[in-house]
């Protein structure tokens, strides 16, 4: 599954830039939602991750924002969980109506598609999103290794899991090509890494393979000496103490400069990994629906996410 190393000197996003468009908290823009979707601007491309959890969140929120995702034809889904991929047909559907190209273009990673077992059921819920998009003319890329998608930007694919970290909820299982069953640990999950002159970025809808796996893979993958931001779900809201505190020494150790967690994360554990890594209020927040990082600007919490 891993990919071998990139050079030492592998390329650079020119700039970055994201803005959130599906998280739990909102004020006077948007709805908020148990969800995460976010547009990502990089070197003149733009990318929509992950889609929100209801149908219309999404694209009442990027109405709200003045967002325009009708020129964003590439669409990244971190995995197949319905809070991450709810908003997909609505948009598609939307915007398509102006350019047919856009939100033409769907990743995924490996294990996507797996069917979901639980008890004599059996689920199909990723591959039912992916025929949908078919249906709507949309193409489908499946990543099962660490990827470029634009310069200086890349997808993780599936990500080797070092650390025991037991990032999702349940116990489900899942339904593998050759038939046997395992645990659903979420094996798609995939995040976006953004290498840039001031280090790795990071964003994560879920963070299901452990912020801690994704951020030393993409790491050696990069050969970046340190971490920018980590930026999204990285579902740490039920962990316990200690591990917070692992989590938070970890992060430390690799230089994290800005903290934005959304979703899943959690308010007390963001607030928790804040003060164990030195960070600040300043650098480090929930977000909210209209939140933005950029590189020139840094984070931009929104005024009740601080």
């Amino acid at each position: 599954m891993c990919a071998a190393t990139l050079s030492a000197q592998p390329p650079q996003a020119a700039d970055f830039r994201l803005t959130v468009l599906s998280t739990q908290t909102a004020d006077s823009r948007g709805i908020g939602e148990w969800g995460f979707s976010a547009l990502i601007e990089s070197g003149g491309k733009r990318i929509l991750f992950d889609t929100g959890n209801r149908p219309d969140t999404v694209a009442i929120n990027t109405k709200e924002l003045q967002v325009d995702l009708s020129t964003v034809e590439d669409v990244i889904l971190s995995h197949s969980h319905g809070d991450h991929t709810g908003g997909l047909l609505t948009l598609r559907k939307q915007v398509m109506t102006k350019n047919p190209k856009a939100l033409s273009r769907l990743w995924v990673a490996k294990g996507f598609a797996y069917p979901r077992l639980s008890g004599n059921s059996e689920r199909t819920p990723g591959a039912d999103v992916l025929s949908a998009f078919r249906a709507t003319g949309g193409e489908v890329i499946e990543v099962d290794n660490f990827r470029s998608i634009a310069p200086g930007l890349w997808l993780t694919g599936p990500v080797p899991r070092k650390h025991p970290e037991r990032n999702w909820s349940g116990s489900g299982r899942i339904r593998l090509p050759d038939g046997a069953t395992a645990e659903d640990n979420l094996p798609e999950d995939m995040a976006l890494i953004a290498n840039t002159a001031r280090g790795l970025v990071v964003v994560t809808g879920c963070g299901h393979a452990g912020i801690i796996n994704i951020s030393e893979y993409a790491r050696t993958q990069v050969s970046s000496p340190r971490i920018e931001a980590v930026i999204g779900g990285i579902h740490l809201f039920p962990a316990s103490d200690e591990t917070l505190a692992w989590t938070a020494a970890r992060l430390k150790e690799q230089g994290l400069h800005v903290l934005m967690g959304s979703h899943c994360t959690g308010v007390e554990a963001l607030y928790r990994i804040r003060s164990l890594a030195g960070l600040t209020r300043a650098n480090s927040s929930t977000g909210a629906v209209g939140a933005r990082y950029s590189l020139d600007k840094g984070l931009e919490a929104g005024t009740i996410a601080r």
